[in-house]
C-alpha cells in the first residue's frame, strides 16, 4: 500500500487544494489519512479507484 503526497494527488487529479478539501467535505473524494500533526496522505489504490469511477461514468453517458 502507498500513501500518495497533497503535491502527487494534486497533479493526478489536477484540483486546487481547496477544491480536493470541498469535495472530501462533501463525500465525493477519497478521505486523506493524518499521518501526523502536519502531515496528511491518500491511499493511492483509493485515489485510482476514484479515477477509474470517473471514466467509467463518462463512459456511461
Amino acid at each position: 500500500m502507498r500513501l500518495l503526497t497533497k503535491k502527487e494527488v494534486r497533479s493526478k487529479v489536477c484540483y486546487s487544494p481547496q477544491h480536493i478539501a470541498r469535495l472530501e467535505k462533501a463525500g465525493l473524494f477519497p478521505k486523506r489519512v493524518q499521518l501526523g500533526v502536519n502531515r496528511v496522505g491518500w491511499v493511492e489504490e483509493e485515489e485510482d479507484q476514484w479515477i477509474r469511477d470517473r471514466i467509467d461514468d463518462r463512459d456511461r453517458s
